[in-house]
């Protein structure tokens, strides 16, 4: 009882004082040091491109794949480096191990987060590949769904293709591909503005087949969901005329069926 009666005569202030600094030693102690964040004893002894720790490829991916990107490097100039990793990983210490520069791409593949795929890319890269080329590309690849379908390797290589083309050709806007489900919405995008353009085309006067001013005040409206959002994500990625013709009848079935449907609807006109 008598033990605490110094404690009672100190301030709140130095009681709050005490407590947190109690609190932070405990902290600091019950932390163990993040080794794994920068540890170079996880560099391979032999020079490579690939640092494969979380082993999401095979020997036989590996081995090609590093023959690749050196013949990659020696054709364009572009370093191309893959680093996987789970637990453990060298950190900032592969930075000086690839050299890496303004040049270079570094593709990171960990499965503990909820994207495979990050990058790190020299500045360079921005001239031909934008920041929004990286972020699709990650959620492209990176996606569980597609890793949980396809697997890490093929998520980290068709990642990789997907640079190679763009940097071969000179740069690209978006990532080249259209793939199932993106050309779908693109479908959906395509028939509704062919529904809104139908509705609007309907004639509202007498002797009138359509209503011209009607689809160009609406406009707005169906060009953007058939042109940017039909159109221009589909000629953008592929050269393959399919997805387009079938946007186009999407949007022709649409506008025919929303044209016609308020005549069937119409009431009966009477006989005098």
């Amino acid at each position: 009882m008598h033990t605490l009666a110094p404690l009672r005569l100190l301030s709140p202030a130095i009681k709050w004082c005490l407590v947190a600094l109690l609190a932070l030693s405990c902290w600091t102690l019950g932390t163990p040091a993040a080794h794994a964040y920068d540890n170079p004893d996880l560099l391979p002894d032999a020079p490579t491109r690939i640092i494969d720790l979380a082993r999401s490829l095979s020997s036989a991916q590996e081995e090609s794949l590093d023959q690749h990107l050196a013949d990659f490097e020696a054709e364009t100039g572009w370093k191309l480096r893959v680093l996987t990793q789970y637990d453990q990983t060298p950190g900032r210490a592969v930075k000086a191990f690839w050299g890496l520069d303004k040049h270079s791409v570094m593709l990171v593949a960990d499965p503990r987060g909820g994207n495979l795929l990050n990058f790190s890319v020299g500045d360079d890269l921005y001239d031909f590949l934008p920041r929004t080329f990286w972020i699709e590309l990650q959620t492209r690849f990176g996606n569980q769904f597609f890793v949980r379908e396809n697997g890490e390797d093929n998520a980290i290589l068709e990642a990789l293709g997907a640079i190679e083309v763009c940097l071969r050709q000179g740069g690209c806007a978006v990532v080249p591909g259209l793939p199932q489900e993106q050309w779908i919405l693109t479908l959906i995008t395509s028939v509704v503005g062919g529904v809104i353009c139908g509705f609007a085309a309907h004639p509202r006067q007498k002797g009138q087949v359509v209503a011209w001013q009607w689809i160009l005040i609406f406009s707005p409206l169906w060009g953007i969901l058939f042109i940017a959002f039909g159109i221009g994500p589909v000629v953008s990625r592929t050269s393959d005329w399919l997805p387009l013709v079938r946007n186009i009848s999407g949007f022709a079935i649409g506008a025919l069926v929303a044209y016609l449907t308020p005549a069937f609807n119409a009431p009966p006109s009477s006989e005098n």
